[in-house]
C-alpha cells in the first residue's frame, strides 16, 4: 500500500518541518488538497504555499483539486511538476480534454469521484487515466468519518480497471486508518490518503505511516 499523507492536517505554522517529517517517515506521496471555497465550502492553499511544500518535500506531490474552473488551476500548478493532478468529475464538462492537457505537461492525470458518484461513470475515461481517487468522505474538510460503502465501490472500480486499464492506480481519501486499510487493500486500493491519522497519531508520523503499509 502506498501512503499519501494530506498536508491539510499539518501544522501550517511549521509546514516545511511537517512535510520533511512525513517524507523522512516513509510516505510515498505528499497529498495536497486545493480548495477554492466554491466547489467545496472551504478555502485552502494556492501556488505560493504549494511551491513551498514542493521545496520541502523529498517525495512527489499528489495535487487534489476541489475547485471550479479546473483548467485554470491545472495551469497554475503545472510548473511545479507534481507527480499527479486529480480533478473532480462532478465539476468538469470536458474531462477527456483536461486529462490530455494535464498529460501534455508531463504530469500523471487522475479523476476524483465523490461518495455518491458511481464507479461506472469512468468506464469511457479509464483507458486514459493514471489514477482514480475515490472519496470516502464528503470533500471539503479533514477529520471526517470513513463512509464504508466505498469498499464495495473500490471492488467495482478494481474490476473495471482490470478489464480496461490494469495500470491505473486506485486511491482512497477520507477517514482512512489502521482499522479499515486492510479492507481497502483487499478491495483493490493501491494508495491511501491519511491526514488526521498521520499528523495526529499519538505515537508519531512514522508509526502511523508504517501501520498503513503493514
Amino acid at each position: 500500500m502506498l501512503v499519501a499523507p494530506s498536508v491539510l492536517s499539518a501544522d501550517f505554522g511549521n509546514l516545511a518541518r511537517d512535510v520533511k517529517d512525513i517524507c523522512d517517515s516513509g510516505c510515498d506521496l505528499v497529498h495536497v488538497d486545493v480548495m477554492d471555497g466554491h466547489f467545496v465550502p472551504n478555502l485552502t492553499i494556492g501556488p505560493v504555499v504549494v511551491s513551498a511544500i514542493a521545496k520541502a518535500a523529498t517525495k512527489p506531490l499528489d495535487i487534489h483539486l476541489m475547485v471550479q474552473n479546473n483548467t485554470f488551476f491545472v495551469e497554475l500548478f503545472a510548473d511545479l511538476k507534481p507527480e499527479y493532478i486529480t480533478f473532480h468529475i462532478e465539476e468538469e464538462k470536458h474531462p477527456h480534454r483536461l486529462i490530455q492537457k494535464i498529460k501534455s505537461y508531463g504530469i500523471k492525470a487522475g479523476v476524483v469521484l465523490n461518495p455518491h458518484t458511481p464507479a461506472e461513470t469512468l468506464e469511457y475515461l479509464l483507458a486514459d487515466l493514471d489514477m482514480v481517487l475515490l472519496m470516502s468522505v464528503n470533500p471539503g474538510f479533514g477529520g471526517q468519518s470513513f463512509i464504508p460503502t466505498v469498499i464495495e465501490k473500490t471492488s467495482k472500480l478494481k474490476a473495471l480497471c482490470d478489464r480496461i486499464n490494469p495500470s491505473c492506480l486506485i486511491e482512497i481519501d477520507g477517514g482512512v486508518n489502521d482499522q479499515n486499510v486492510k479492507l481497502l487493500r483487499d478491495a483493490g486500493a493501491d494508495v491511501v490518503v491519511a491526514g488526521s491519522y498521520v499528523f495526529k497519531h499519538k505515537d508519531g508520523k512514522k508509526v502511523a505511516i508504517q501501520s498503513l503499509k503493514a
